[in-house]
C-alpha cells in the first residue's frame, strides 16, 4: 500500500470524531456584546410583532366592515367614513403609536450601542487576526516584544477581560464571526477593522469566516477558547516556550526534514531554523484542536492524511502535496506530534 493510501485508510475512522463544540448559536449569553444584541433583538421583535398584529387586526376589521356595508353606494359610504369621528380618532392614534414605536426603537438602539461601547472601554488585551485563504493568523501583542506570541486558527481569551481584536486580510474579503460571542465584522484587504469582545463565560466556541472567500470558504473555521484568568496566563507562558527538542530518533528525523526541506519555506517553529511566514506558525501545532482551520479534528490519523496529501482533503489550499516517502511521512508526523 502506498504512503498516501495507508494514511487515508488510517485517517477515515477518525474523521467523525471532534473534541470541540461544533454548534453555534447567536442566542447565547457568553459575552457582553451578544447579550446586548439579543436584548435589542427581543425589543425589536416584540414591538414589530405588536405592530404586525395590529395591522392584521385592522385589515380584518376593514374587510368585515366593508362586507356589512352590503350594496350601499360607494360614494355615500366614502362620505360616511370621512365624517366618522371614530375612524378619524383611530387614524390619529395609529399614527401616534407608530411614531412612539419608532422613537422607542431608536432609543433602545442608542442605549444598546452605548452599553456595548462602555463594556469595551479600556481593553486590556490586544490581538491581531489576519485572514488568509483559508486560515487565520493570530498574533498577541505585548508591551515587551519578547512576550508577543503567534498562533493560528485558535483564539484564547481570558474571561471577563475586554479584548480588542484588530482584523485584516491578506487576499480577499473575509468576515470574522463567532456567533456565541459577538456579531460579524469584515476583514478587507488594505483596511484595518476591529471588534471588541468581553467574554463572560468559560467555554469553547466555534467561529468561522462568514463572507464567501473562495472554494474552501466552508473550511475556514476558528476555535475560540475562553479561559479562566489563571488558565489563560498558563497558556500564554506555554506559548512563549520554544518547540521541544525531539526525544526519539524518528522524531529527530522528522525535525531534520521539516527544518531543512519544503516545510521551513512556509512555516515557522520557534527555537528551530524553520522561519517561514507564509503559512501558520507550527511551534505548538499539536496542542490545537483542529487541523487546517477546522477541516479535521486533531488526531494522528488525520495528521497522516493531511501531511500526505493536503490537496485531497482541502482542494485548492496553498499547501502543496510533496509526495513523501513512507519513512519520511512517519518521521514528519512523529515530529509534528511533539509540538505541543
Amino acid at each position: 500500500m502506498t504512503a498516501r493510501g495507508g494514511a487515508l485508510v488510517l485517517m477515515l475512522p477518525l474523521l467523525g470524531a471532534c473534541s470541540y463544540q461544533r454548534f453555534q448559536s447567536t442566542f447565547s449569553d457568553a459575552a457582553v456584546e451578544v447579550r446586548q444584541f439579543n436584548s435589542l433583538f427581543l425589543i425589536f421583535l416584540v414591538v414589530c410583532a405588536i405592530m404586525y398584529l395590529l395591522v392584521i387586526g385592522f385589515l380584518i376589521a376593514a374587510v368585515i366592515r366593508r362586507r356589512r356595508a352590503g350594496t350601499a353606494n360607494v360614494a355615500e359610504d366614502g362620505r360616511h367614513h370621512e365624517s366618522d369621528p371614530l375612524m378619524r380618532t383611530t387614524l390619529i392614534a395609529w399614527a401616534v403609536l407608530v411614531g412612539v414605536g419608532l422613537i422607542g426603537l431608536a432609543i433602545a438602539s442608542f442605549f444598546g450601542d452605548r452599553s456595548m461601547a462602555n463594556a469595551a472601554a479600556n481593553p486590556r488585551l490586544s490581538i491581531t487576526v489576519t485572514a488568509n485563504q483559508w486560515w487565520w493568523d493570530v498574533r498577541y501583542s505585548a508591551a515587551d516584544n519578547s512576550k508577543m506570541i503567534r498562533t493560528a486558527n485558535e483564539l484564547h481569551l481570558p474571561v471577563g477581560v475586554p479584548v480588542h481584536i484588530y482584523l485584516q486580510s491578506n487576499d480577499v474579503i473575509h468576515s470574522f464571526w463567532v456567533p456565541s460571542l459577538a456579531g460579524k465584522q469584515d476583514l478587507i484587504p488594505g483596511r484595518l477593522n476591529d471588534i471588541t469582545i468581553v467574554p463572560n463565560k468559560v467555554g469553547i466556541y466555534r467561529g468561522q469566516c462568514a463572507e464567501f472567500c473562495g472554494a474552501q470558504h466552508a473550511h475556514m473555521a476558528l476555535v475560540v477558547n475562553v479561559d479562566s484568568h489563571d488558565d489563560f496566563i498558563k497558556w500564554w507562558q506555554h506559548q512563549l516556550q520554544p518547540a521541544p527538542a525531539p526525544a526519539t530518533p524518528l522524531a529527530q528525523a522528522g525535525y531534520n526534514f521539516v527544518t531543512s526541506r519544503n516545510c521551513s519555506a512556509c512555516h515557522s517553529i520557534a527555537g528551530t531554523p524553520a522561519s517561514g511566514s507564509v503559512g501558520p506558525d507550527l511551534t505548538h501545532f499539536a496542542s490545537r484542536r483542529t487541523i487546517a482551520a477546522g477541516t479535521l479534528p486533531m488526531s494522528e490519523g488525520n495528521l497522516y492524511g493531511w501531511v500526505a496529501d493536503p490537496q485531497s482533503l482541502k482542494p485548492g489550499n496553498h499547501m502543496p502535496t510533496i509526495g513523501l516517502e513512507p519513512d519520511q511521512l512517519h518521521a514528519v508526523v512523529a515530529y509534528l506530534e511533539t509540538l505541543k
